[in-house]
């Protein structure tokens, strides 16, 4: 596994590391607008545990490319993280391969604290099709990034899913290979009195299988569990989200947990 930051206006590597079962690349030295985190020579079809910043929480995740191009975020497009994310003069960029007590386990399925907006081939996944005036602090991502901070809105960590007041928003979710699903849980955003609520959805699986959600107005933003028993679905689609007659037209998604195991087969 090869580690590498360069600008990609010009490609060439500013600071490297290497490993076998694992690599770690510490440097001093600011990023730059137009950097790009690139993890190189991985193997497509598994599992590796990665953290792109020392504030970012480690993130179990499954690769299907041989490479990891991460653009570092600047300006607006990082509002969504904590201010000390990719900030500073020095920095940890590390990756390893999973174990099996990380992987073969009953465990949260669909976080990624470094989830980008484009699909870069490593999974869980999220895309929506809306997300408020194309913000970072409302993007999809932020949905799985593993933070139910509530009480109100906009910049971390208080970033949500924001649907730009659509009634036919979906929020879709990808795991890039197979997985068993016993359990979700859903986080309404609870900034009331500006937000409003969903009282219903659906998730749409990828097997065909569908199931509806009864959600409630959660003035302390607690999870909303509901127990499921799907088999070898590769992702879902959260819709037809029907909100409350409450006069706000603002309601959103903190956080998606999807509980469950890998599907047999996958090592």
């Amino acid at each position: 596994m090869n580690i590498s930051i360069y600008n990609d206006w010009d490609h060439i590597p500013k600071y490297t590391a290497n490993g076998i079962d694992e690599a770690v690349l510490s440097f001093n030295g600011e990023y730059r607008k137009g950097d790009v985190i690139h993890i190189s020579d991985l193997d497509p079809g598994k599992f590796y545990v990665m953290q792109l910043d020392a504030v970012l929480n480690p993130s179990v995740v499954y690769v299907t490319k041989e490479e990891l191009l991460y653009p570092v975020p600047f300006y607006d497009k990082r509002e969504n993280l904590n201010p000390l994310t990719f900030s500073g003069n020095r920095h940890v960029v590390s990756i390893r391969k999973a174990g099996a007590h990380e992987v073969m386990i009953y465990r949260n399925l669909s976080e990624n604290s470094f989830d980008p907006h484009d699909d870069i081939g490593v999974y869980p996944h999220s895309s929506a099709n809306i997300e408020t005036r194309g913000e970072s602090v409302f993007a999809a991502a932020n949905a799985i990034n593993g933070n139910i901070a509530h009480g109100s809105h906009g910049e971390w960590p208080y970033e949500s899913w924001g649907i730009n007041c659509r009634d036919d928003a979906e929020f879709r979710l990808d795991f890039g290979r197979p997985v068993n699903i016993r359990e979700i849980w859903i986080y309404e955003r609870c900034d009331f009195p500006h937000d409003n609520w969903w009282t219903e959805g659906t998730v749409l699986f990828s097997n065909g299988k569908k199931e509806i959600l009864k959600l409630e107005k959660r003035a302390d933003g607690s999870a909303q569990k509901f127990k499921v028993a799907e088999d070898n679905v590769t992702g879902l689609t959260l819709c037809n989200l029907i909100k409350s007659s409450d006069p706000s037209p603002f309601p959103a998604l903190t956080q998606i947990k999807v509980f469950g195991t890998e599907y047999s087969g996958i090592d």
